[in-house]
């Protein structure tokens, strides 16, 4: 019998209950050759409107995507060329819609802060992607929250160090569940906003993105080879701010649920 190695399942665009299906079987036959110390979880995000689960692979969000947000971390909004980082598959944080959820405030900062941001979901993978085909490489959409420790974030930047301890860290990466754009469409205008204690904080449109979803899908695959289960954080809009412990977030994207946690 020929098993499906994770990596040939993601690279063919398998459903997720296929990949989760052949990771099985794959996980079943290498304890068989060579047992594991222990055991590690894999990270999943519910679909809408169905029984399956998103696997996910790795998570890449772009920095300064919107202008005035660009503007207000002190960089040239004029399209530059963009930026990613990754956070830490673990760092997700599922949140039920209708829910709010409690969002433990990190360790080590003094200022933490809030980025609403839509969420792009790979469905087939590949490189060097044209951005006019990029779109047909998105499975589904989500919205979700990419929280940064602020204070520990700039002091990198000053010390020209990596600023992975600013954003890749517990809980950073907030999401809803997971909507097919087969049902949806996909997302390339429509409202966008954040409110803490029912006051609105940030507020935009996806059209004003500097660098579109299909856009940063091109870019990303010259530098990686985009597999199922990738997520992308598109970007926030202006006025990102602190919260405290005892605060609500509510987030809310155009055609999709909004999504609530407090942070504790």
């Amino acid at each position: 019998m020929t098993h499906i190695t994770r990596r040939g399942a993601l690279a063919t665009g398998l459903t997720a209950a296929a990949v989760t299906a052949s990771c099985s079987t794959t996980a079943m036959s290498s304890a068989s050759s060579g047992r594991t110390p222990f055991q590690i979880a894999s990270t999943t995000i519910p679909i809408v409107g169905s029984d399956d689960v998103c696997p996910v692979r790795r998570i890449y969000c772009i920095g300064r995507n919107y202008r005035e947000h660009s503007v207000e971390m002190g960089s040239n909004p004029d399209r530059e060329p963009p930026f990613f980082f990754q956070k830490p598959t673990d760092a997700i944080q599922h949140v039920p819609a209708g829910t709010v959820a409690d969002h433990p405030y990190p360790t080590l900062t003094k200022n933490y802060h809030y980025e609403a941001e839509l969420v792009a979901v790979i469905g087939k993978g590949g490189k060097n992607i044209p951005t006019a085909q990029a779109l047909e490489h998105v499975w589904g959409y989500s919205l979700g929250l990419d929280m940064t420790r602020r204070d520990l974030q700039r002091a990198m930047g000053d010390e020209k160090k990596p600023w992975e301890i600013g954003k890749s860290f517990d809980h950073s990466a907030v999401i809803g569940a997971v909507h097919r754009a087969a049902q949806t469409g996909h997302f390339t205008k429509g409202a966008i906003w954040l409110k803490v204690n029912g006051q609105t904080k940030q507020s935009a449109d996806l059209s004003q993105m500097i660098w579109s979803v299909a856009e940063q899908v091109s870019k990303l695959s010259e530098a990686n080879e985009l597999f199922p289960g990738d997520l992308i954080y598109s970007g926030t809009p202006a006025n990102v701010g602190p919260v405290v412990r005892g605060d609500v977030i509510e987030m809310h994207i155009d055609g999709l649920p909004n999504l609530s946690v407090r942070v504790v």
